[in-house]
């Protein structure tokens, strides 16, 4: 069985050939840490991924595609697409928050310290503290106002067109801040003064 066929088996297939490499190539062995921050990374890929994706790629179609009185209309992003893009957006986005929860506390920097922005927390925990705001507009703000902007809950002509400013300007939000939170997780880590 090719697991290139399935997306589970992909990276199924990407974990292990990442293991193999680190345990042949690796001078250090994978430790607690280096699974967290391997995890956090691998979640934050897909969440500001998706997050880059939806603001750059799909908005601008979808508004493209209602536009255009003679093309096939965005029923189909909206339909197929949209719902699975979200789904690995939002659990994305939660994978991401809780692996670098983990990472701060196996790290010796901790919850507290980072989100106090005390010690040696400031950076991570100005990025920490970014990252703890977008979490909460996808889960509070996007994905309800989604759900009725894609007809997956029952809402009015109002409801939805409150949706849409929402859900759009959280996404916006998300989109700025991301750009100083990378900046303050990769900071830490290559010794970034602030």
């Amino acid at each position: 069985m090719n697991p290139l066929k399935s997306v589970h088996g992909t990276i199924a297939l990407g974990f292990v050939v990442a293991v193999v490499l680190t345990l042949l190539v690796g001078d250090t062995a994978l430790n607690l840490w280096s699974l967290a921050v391997w995890f956090h990374v691998f979640f934050g890929v897909i969440w500001i991924g998706l997050l880059y994706y939806f603001n750059f790629v799909q908005v601008p179609a979808v508004g493209a595609a209602l536009a255009d009185e003679g093309g096939p209309g965005p029923a189909a992003i909206n339909k197929y697409v949209a719902p699975r893009a979200l789904w690995w957006f939002r659990w994305g986005a939660l994978g991401t928050w809780l692996t670098g929860a983990a990472a701060l506390e196996i790290m010796g920097v901790g919850l507290k310290d980072a989100f106090l922005l005390q010690g040696n927390g400031l950076v991570i925990g100005l990025g920490a503290w970014m990252g703890t705001i977008m979490l909460f507009n996808v889960w509070v703000l996007i994905w309800p106002n989604q759900k009725k902007i894609l007809g997956m809950v029952e809402a009015t002509a109002e409801e939805i067109a409150k949706g849409k400013v929402v859900a759009l300007m959280a996404s916006r939000t998300n989109t700025f801040l991301s750009i100083p939170m990378i900046m303050c997780m990769v900071g830490q880590g290559h010794g970034l003064p602030l």
